[in-house]
């Protein structure tokens, strides 16, 4: 019966092969891993979404945000509650209107990157990630 191929030995020139489990990640505190979450649900919709980019580049005021998105009033306020209840946006009134911002450009990175990340994906929707099979059960097609 042969021997199993030692795991550490490159079987093409007999070398050793190194191998070190990476560092652990240090542990966040719970409450922030909270926080966090419950901030990443404030994002979690589309339209709120939509509401980060318009904010983004310029304060807006909600009638120009039913103009820019196409959606009725009480929703872009229903959204605008909820993106104020998470600390995303603050809104300041300026006679009988309430302008928004955002807090900061963070969140506005985490919304864009997402939007990126999404529209990487919706461009080659034939695409298989197969990164994850293992190259010996990974299907060959021929081009001729």
């Amino acid at each position: 019966m042969a021997t199993p191929p030692d795991p550490f030995t490159n079987s093409d020139d007999g070398h050793s092969i190194e191998r070190t489990a990476p560092a652990p990640a240090p542990r966040a505190d719970p409450a922030i891993l909270s926080a966090a979450g419950d901030l990443l649900r404030a994002l979690a919709a589309p339209v709120r979404i939509a509401i980060v980019l318009q904010l983004r580049v310029a304060e807006r005021c909600v009638h120009d945000l039913v103009d820019a998105l196409g959606v009725t009033q009480p929703l872009i306020s229903q959204h605008l509650r909820v993106l104020k209840a998470a600390g995303v946006v603050h809104g300041s009134r300026h006679g009988r209107e309430v302008v928004y911002r955002l807090v900061d450009d963070h969140l506005a990175h985490i919304v864009v990157d997402a939007v990126a990340h999404a529209e990487e994906d919706s461009r080659d929707p034939g695409a298989v990630d197969d990164t994850a099979t293992p190259p010996e059960n990974r299907q060959e097609t021929e081009t001729a």
